[in-house]
């Protein structure tokens, strides 16, 4: 199965921050929305990606002024990305070898989704869960 999967269920709208955006303005962003992080996006290319780590990070080496600046110097660039051809298995490896929550999923150099690490793991449990009651089916009328 791969990302093409969970974005069909999910959705492909993404809540995104232009490089000149302040931090506070992008941190208001994720609090409205109740989310993590959000790619950062110039004509349509991803340069970045700020999480509440960059935020926490930033804030802790060089104070509370951080929030004044372009999300740009506080992002992490370049992002790490997947396509939509991405099996999901792979998608969860590279999170975890790269202790990511977040990946925005990319197509001919366009942001077309975003997938969590949430949304990778519920579709492996659906997965199994469903592979577990076709098994009790089977079993209860074998």
């Amino acid at each position: 199965m791969t990302v093409a999967a969970i974005l069909r269920g999910k959705g492909k709208d993404v809540v995104q921050a232009r490089p000149g955006d302040s931090v506070l303005s992008v941190v208001k962003l994720l609090a409205e929305h109740r989310i993590g992080c959000v790619p950062v996006v110039d004509d349509g290319t991803v340069v970045g990606i700020f999480s509440e780590r960059d935020l926490v990070y930033r804030v802790g080496a060089d104070g509370p002024g951080v929030l004044d600046r372009p999300v740009s110097e506080v992002m992490t660039s370049p992002a790490i990305t997947i396509d939509t051809e991405t099996p999901v298995i792979s998608g969860l490896s590279l999170m975890t070898k790269r202790r990511i929550r977040h990946l925005p999923v990319v197509v001919d150099g366009a942001l077309v989704g975003l997938i969590s690490i949430g949304d990778l793991v519920k579709h492996r449990i659906d997965g199994i869960e469903s592979e577990a009651a076709a098994l009790r089916n089977y079993i209860a009328t074998a």
